[in-house]
């Protein structure tokens, strides 16, 4: 059953070290993650997301360079943008559906236990 929808980005974001802001708009924040690769394009790809601060909506266009000596200093990117649709939530597990310039199909994000390290999950097509 498809619960709720919203936009998401992915900033690549060259800080210290490359990685990409994974962000899907939830209860009116960004909801987000740093993922330290590349996001799975393909099926049963999986990648490491870090949970990490909410972000302001106004926060999804952003594009830009963020000034040394500021938490995050680097040059920020959009690399994908879309639509979502969440067809499962709860406290360790996220299902859903992308609609974007690079990423579309189904996805899975799933906690560890009691932590803030999840997998990103692109999910098997069906046929």
């Amino acid at each position: 059953m498809e619960k709720a929808s919203g936009r998401f980005v992915i900033q690549k974001h060259q800080a210290k070290h490359l990685h990409y802001d994974f962000r899907l708009e939830i209860d009116n924040v960004l909801k987000s993650w740093a993922v330290p690769k590349e996001p799975p394009v393909q099926p049963g790809v999986r990648r490491l997301a870090v949970e990490v601060e909410d972000h302001p909506l106004s926060y999804i266009d952003f594009e830009g360079i963020i000034p040394e000596g500021t938490y995050g200093a680097g040059t920020v990117e959009i690399w994908d943008k879309g639509t979502y649709t969440i067809k499962h939530i709860s406290q360790d597990r996220l299902e859903f559906t992308l609609t974007g310039e690079k990423l579309n199909g189904d996805y899975v994000l799933i906690r560890f236990k009691g932590d803030k390290n999840w997998l990103l999950i692109k999910r098997k097509e069906k046929k």
